[in-house]
């Protein structure tokens, strides 16, 4: 098995960020939606992404945003890939793909086998098909620190690039590689102190654990 690719998401600080760098993460995600408490404004995303140049992928992460916030945020971020969050059809998937050209990923939220069924649609449309556990109606869309049943991925026969997200953190990472072979992890909360508050030993802590998976 090869060892994963690794995202840290909701980075908001310097400090963080070249903690990510050290540990050897490939990539990591800005969160472009008001609501969330690791909301990076233009100025930290543009602050981040130049110290990050060559050095990490850049991947900014949206909520079903419209084409101008899409514009801006690139514009001033500099962006490697896009990350979809939301409802967003595979139609709206291959239309930013196109408009933007970048890759875009596309979040789906899992909680049954149906769900991961769901990534069929988006075969073609999407770059990468990342695996995040369902969050209750009305929360925030990820960063909750909730896992789904992993089994769940055992039918997934993996015709498109793809990673897992949810409730990953250094104490389950290495037991979720092994369950599903995820080719990428991607953790927000699992490597924080509070919400939005990434913790540089944790980062470095999950890197480590998944590296030697």
């Amino acid at each position: 098995m090869t060892t994963p690719k690794i995202k840290i998401c909701g980075l908001t600080t310097p400090e963080t960020l070249e903690a990510a760098i050290a540990a050897r993460a490939d990539y990591f995600g800005l969160m472009f939606y008001a609501p969330s408490p690791r909301f990076a404004s233009l100025g930290v995303a543009r602050e981040l992404t130049e110290r990050a140049a060559g050095r990490i992928g850049k991947v900014g992460v949206y909520v079903d945003a419209d084409d101008a916030t899409l514009t801006e945020t690139i514009a001033a971020a500099g962006l490697d890939a896009l990350q979809f969050h939301g409802s967003e059809s595979p139609e709206r998937v291959a239309q930013a793909r196109a408009q933007f050209g970048l890759p875009v990923w596309k979040v789906l939220s899992v909680a049954k086998a149906e769900d991961i069924a769901r990534a069929q649609a988006y075969l073609g449309a999407a770059d990468l098909i990342l695996f995040d556990a369902k969050t209750p109606k009305g929360a925030l869309q990820g960063g909750m620190g909730l896992k789904f049943d992993w089994s769940l991925l055992s039918a997934w026969k993996a015709p498109c690039p793809w990673g897992l997200a949810g409730g990953l953190s250094a104490e389950n990472v290495a037991e979720a590689v092994r369950l599903t072979g995820a080719p990428l992890v991607d953790t927000s909360s699992g490597v924080e102190s509070a919400p939005g508050v990434k913790d540089v030993a944790k980062i470095a802590a999950f890197c480590a654990t998944a590296r030697s998976a």
